[in-house]
């Protein structure tokens, strides 16, 4: 009777949203609890089989022989996680890494950030009465290229943090756990379905993680498609 390893994935009854702490149970004696992803992994035989704990609830049994990809055996419980993740003021900060980056940026080029075009404006002189040019900021009129420099800074740094935050959300381990792509498939599919900042900005988890499995769906079918034509041709 050989030993066989378990793993897979557990996740809310949304589908999307993974579940730790949950206690995997072989009949055999064996155990495992999930990791922060979800993600467990156990050691049983084919004669065992496996039920899931979670606040102390149980799941139906398993039979080991029953399941078809020991690799991949997803379950999704019948309990809903509230997000931890809260919004902050100008993005969704998910992890402490994430927000001590964009916060360091930020304050490093705080000047670029911040920059205003300067304009002129009028003094009067003390001595003449008449209104005059500030001469502080009409010299600074002449720094026009310096300013054009700092202007386009200030862009790129911009589109720079926006591109990070794209694939923070979006990375290659989130979405090929959601859509089980792998390879040249998994790479053509975040090229082609790579979200805008905007919506990766305001989606909850369960709308980004929809979003990647409906599209993986589309992304699919028109794979099939394509390689129905070149058999038939």
């Amino acid at each position: 009777m050989g030993q066989l390893t378990i793993s897979g994935n557990v996740f809310d009854s949304s589908r999307t949203i993974p579940v730790s702490n949950v206690l995997v149970k072989s009949s055999g004696g064996t155990q495992a609890i999930t990791d922060s992803t979800g993600h467990y992994e156990i050691v049983t035989t084919d004669k065992d089989s496996l039920s899931f704990i979670y606040n102390n609830k149980p799941t139906a049994q398993f039979a080991v022989k029953q399941i078809k990809n020991i690799g991949s055996f997803d379950i999704s419980l019948h309990v809903h996680v509230v997000e931890k993740f809260k919004t902050l003021k100008e993005v969704k900060i998910y992890t402490q890494n994430y927000r001590q980056d964009s916060i360091e940026n930020r304050l490093f080029y705080s000047k670029k950030f911040n920059f205003e075009k300067p304009g002129i404006s009028s003094s009067i002189n003390p001595g003449s009465g008449s209104v005059g040019l500030d001469l502080d900021e009409f010299i600074n009129i002449f720094r026009f290229r310096r300013n054009k420099q700092i202007q386009r800074m200030q862009i790129r740094l911009l589109e720079e943090e926006q591109e990070n935050y794209i694939k923070y959300r979006f990375n290659k381990m989130a979405v090929k756990r959601i859509t089980r792509l792998e390879g040249a498939e998994l790479e053509n599919f975040m090229a082609l379905y790579r979200p805008n900042f905007e919506f990766t900005q305001r989606a909850s988890t369960v709308e980004f993680y929809q979003y990647i499995l409906k599209s993986s769906y589309q992304f699919k079918k028109e794979q099939l498609i394509r390689k129905n034509k070149i058999n038939n041709n």
